[in-house]
């Protein structure tokens, strides 16, 4: 049976007996497949022998002014039962003064320039908010390795900076995208789309698929087809297309090779989405 604890002292009295690797998945909860695979890739790792924590938490450090904090879906009793479901052992969800004290920090992690386009530029202060609150429950969980997917290729490419950086003993695992049978990326968000919006939301990842099979033709030709499907679809309005390096966010270039990631974000209808492919150019190893 899962445990639901809610203070870092119920958390820490209910771990302290459980030997093992500990295997840490940071959520902010509404969890969906996404997250159960998540957590099922943490059972795999750490063995019947260790110990899965799912962390539950709402953060208001890495919500802007006019974001969705307040309406941000939160699930609690479900997100318990999926996270069981999936393999957790136990289930921190605290509360915000019980993750900061004081209301805020007077410190925290700064995102720095790798966190200042794309997502960073759309959305300013989300990083330092995010890195802050992972840093914080990276301590908190006493995590060996944690988990997060894919689809959030920035946040993991500043959180694997921030762990070799401030030299973090702790192991950063990336977790494929899992898809909608069309192909619209899981998300907390897609709740938020209405019957229309849902189907129009598939176009991100129809131009991240058009993006791949140009694979050939080099980085332009994937840019080319991706934004050409993009640019064709209705109901969506892109906020940025980009093919990047993964490990510094930064465009690549015409004659890039090696890993990428091609990263998109639109809106469809009120809701903003996000999604992205890892690709790959000429020989990787």
């Amino acid at each position: 049976m899962t445990l639901l604890t809610h203070t870092i002292a119920e958390y820490r009295d209910a771990v302290a007996a459980r030997p093992g690797t500990r295997g840490v998945v940071l959520t902010m909860g509404a969890l969906h497949e996404g997250h159960a695979a998540l957590v099922r890739a943490a059972r795999e790792h750490v063995g019947p022998s260790g110990c899965v924590v799912v962390t539950v938490f709402v953060n208001p450090l890495q919500f802007g002014a006019g974001e969705d904090f307040d309406r941000y879906p939160r699930t609690l009793d479900d997100d318990v039962a999926l996270a069981g479901k999936a393999g957790a052992d136990v289930v921190l969800a605290p509360g915000v003064r019980e993750v900061y004290p004081d209301g805020g920090v007077l410190t925290g992690i700064t995102a720095g320039p790798m966190g200042a386009g794309y997502e960073g530029a759309a959305r300013p202060g989300h990083f330092d908010g995010m890195l802050t609150v992972v840093a914080k429950l990276l301590h908190i969980t006493g995590a060996d390795v944690t988990f997060f997917g894919q689809k959030d290729a920035q946040q993991i490419a500043l959180v694997r900076r921030m762990a070799a950086d401030l030299n973090f003993p702790v192991r950063i695992e990336a977790v494929p995208t899992v898809r909608e049978p069309d192909g619209l990326a899981r998300s907390s968000r897609n709740r938020y789309l209405s019957d229309t919006e849902r189907q129009d939301a598939v176009a991100l990842s129809r131009a991240l698929f058009a993006g791949r099979d140009a694979l050939p033709g080099g980085p332009a030709a994937v840019r080319s087809a991706a934004r050409a499907e993009l640019d064709a679809a209705a109901g969506v309005t892109a906020d940025y297309l980009a093919l990047v390096d993964p490990a510094t966010f930064t465009d690549a270039a015409d004659d890039h090779t090696g890993p990428a990631v091609l990263a998109v974000a639109a809106r469809v209808g009120g809701t903003r989405l996000i999604d992205n492919l890892p690709l790959a150019f000429g020989d990787v190893e």
